[in-house]
């Protein structure tokens, strides 16, 4: 009897262990997606192409480690989704372009990155999740210092190097004269992405703010509202606003935070009082209200970047397939990335569509390109429901997450590296919030 229970204490700190090396695989993928863009413009500009995969090897080993102790939980999103991208694969050496390398590019996101969302799920607790969000909170005073750095200096500037060594800068253009900064990314879309998840963290400390320093919960929150004017991003501030509007949403759902929700909204108003009066804030809030404006001109304010950018993008793809005579299998798995264009053509362009859905119908056809559409709609309605049940019992970080999730993880553009590995981690964190009593 006692060597049994000693062979079931072994096994336990066995089993221990090996999870303990998953979760120092997903910490090195996280700390990759937030430094990868530092590595390729400043650390090794010359390996900027090869660093443009560097998650990938961490993503097949953890895929790898994970199956071997049988932690890839069955999931019919996950089998699905893997189904599809095979049969897609298939097709694009059948009907399509023919590029082995342009095909595995393509398949790489849907075969190598989307399980990570179930591993980390299953690897991750909810205290892991909690650790990143305190990390993000601490990155992000050096974050808004260096964006700052940027929105000032001239994209000549060494703060402002572009990916390879690029002379020309990485800032995309803004209003005013002044470019978007990409923080440590390799493009502006990072550095929006990185505030954004942020937010989601901050108003779920301010529900929790027995789990966080609250000095260091003003401090993050004060550096959110410095960076959104900075990062000069609609798109941003959008985010934002809906990750407010699910932290309002707790109050309501469970009453327990009623207050705390008021008593954010009272933090929040005397912070940005007082961010008001600096010449930082206020020079670029003139440059963001212009950039607004003159985009409200051309992209229809609101309904640009809501309804055309997130609600309209399936009907887009539908009139897209049928408008261009597209081909029922599409063109082949690859050729709408920006990587897969320079293999193919020499040149970085959409060969097909800048939109995720509009890429995913063009490159995989009408049929597997809305099959994984709706996989990943499916998965989101299912973490929607599951998170829900989660704050109803008191327990708000899932729900916090989706705000940002429900936006990244169905119609993120994962053909851009950066954009895959935030709608991966993220996906993976509400996962593991929701399997929170494991």
């Amino acid at each position: 009897m006692n060597n049994l229970s000693l062979s079931i204490a072994d096994s336990k700190e066995v089993a221990y262990a090996y999870n303990l090396i998953l979760k120092k695989g997903i910490w090195l993928y996280f700390i990759l997606l937030l430094f990868e863009g530092a590595l390729r413009k400043w650390v090794f500009p010359s390996l900027s192409a090869p660093l443009l995969i560097v998650r990938d090897p961490i993503a097949i080993w953890l895929i790898y480690a994970a199956w071997k102790r049988d932690l890839i939980p069955y999931s019919s999103f996950l089998v699905s989704m893997v189904f599809t991208a095979l049969l897609s694969l298939t097709t694009t050496f059948l009907t399509g372009h023919g590029n082995m390398f342009v095909a595995l590019y393509g398949a790489r996101i849907l075969i190598l990155h989307f399980p990570l969302i179930f591993i980390i799920g299953e690897v991750f607790t909810t205290s892991d999740v909690v650790k990143v969000g305190k990390v993000m909170l601490w990155l992000s005073i050096p974050m808004t210092i260096l964006i700052a750095l940027q929105f000032y200096s001239p994209q000549s500037a060494w703060v402002n190097r572009g990916v390879g060594g690029d002379m020309e800068g990485a800032g995309f253009s803004g209003a005013m004269g002044y470019f978007r900064p990409p923080g440590t990314f390799s493009f502006t879309t990072g550095n929006t992405m990185f505030y954004a998840v942020l937010a989601a963290f901050i108003f779920y400390f301010f529900l929790e703010r027995n789990k966080i320093n609250i000095w260091l919960l003003i401090f993050s929150a004060i550096s959110l509202f410095i960076a959104i004017p900075l990062s000069i991003s609609r798109t941003l501030l959008f985010q934002v606003v809906i990750a407010f509007f699910f932290a309002c949403m707790t109050g309501i759902i469970n009453r327990k935070f009623s207050g705390r929700i008021v008593a954010t909204a009272l933090l929040l108003v005397i912070a940005l009082s007082l961010i008001a009066t600096t010449e930082v804030f206020q020079k670029s809030t003139e440059v963001f209200s212009t950039r607004i404006e003159s985009a409200s001109k051309f992209e229809g304010g609101i309904e640009g970047t809501l309804l055309d950018r997130y609600l309209g993008g399936l009907l887009g793809a539908i009139e897209h397939s049928t408008s261009q005579n597209l081909p029922f299998f599409g063109y082949g798995l690859g050729l709408g990335t920006n990587a897969g264009s320079m293999m193919l053509t020499g040149e970085t362009t959409f060969l097909i569509a800048e939109e995720e859905w509009g890429r995913l119908v063009g490159e995989m056809g009408i049929l597997f390109g809305l099959a994984v559409i709706f996989i990943r709609l499916g998965l989101c309605v299912s973490m929607t429901l599951k998170a829900y049940a989660k704050l109803v019992l008191g327990q708000p970080l899932a729900w916090m997450l989706l705000s940002i999730g429900l936006l990244i993880i169905p119609q993120g553009q994962w053909a851009q590296p950066t954009a895959l590995g935030f709608g991966v981690l993220v996906g993976g964190f509400i996962m593991a919030a929701i399997n929170s009593n494991k």
